[in-house]
């Protein structure tokens, strides 16, 4: 008799962020300073990573960026994780840019098996 083995039992899982600035950029030191933002999830499957959902947002003054209340929220769906097996890496890419002069800086979160939803701040 063969033996039937049923293909693991996929989730989806939900991963929300917001953008926005706790600091003042009103002053003419930060004039024509400007960040870009890149926000990134990635399906990390034992040693194989896939982008399963990326999104650019453009360069703006920082002075354009809203505060906390207002924050730029959206909500993303990654479908088809089998939980026991996948993880899904949240990462966004900051780049600062200030007459030609660039700071970038990396940072994110991680959701791991049994967690149902991600959730990530960024703080321009």
């Amino acid at each position: 008799m063969r033996e039937m083995i049923a293909p693991e039992k996929t989730v989806s899982k939900n991963i929300s962020f917001a953008v926005y600035t706790k600091d003042n950029y009103n002053t003419s030191i930060y004039a024509s300073a400007s960040a870009k933002l890149k926000i990134t999830i990635v399906k990390v499957s034992g040693d194989k990573r896939n982008i399963v959902w990326q999104k650019q947002y453009d360069a703006r003054l920082l002075n354009q960026y809203p505060s906390l209340e207002k924050a730029v929220a959206q909500n993303v769906t990654v479908k088809n994780v089998v939980d026991s097996k996948d993880k899904l890496e949240v990462i966004y890419t900051l780049t600062y840019n200030d007459k030609g002069s660039e700071l970038q800086l990396q940072d994110g979160v991680v959701v791991n098996k049994g967690e149902k939803e991600g959730k990530l701040f960024v703080n321009i």
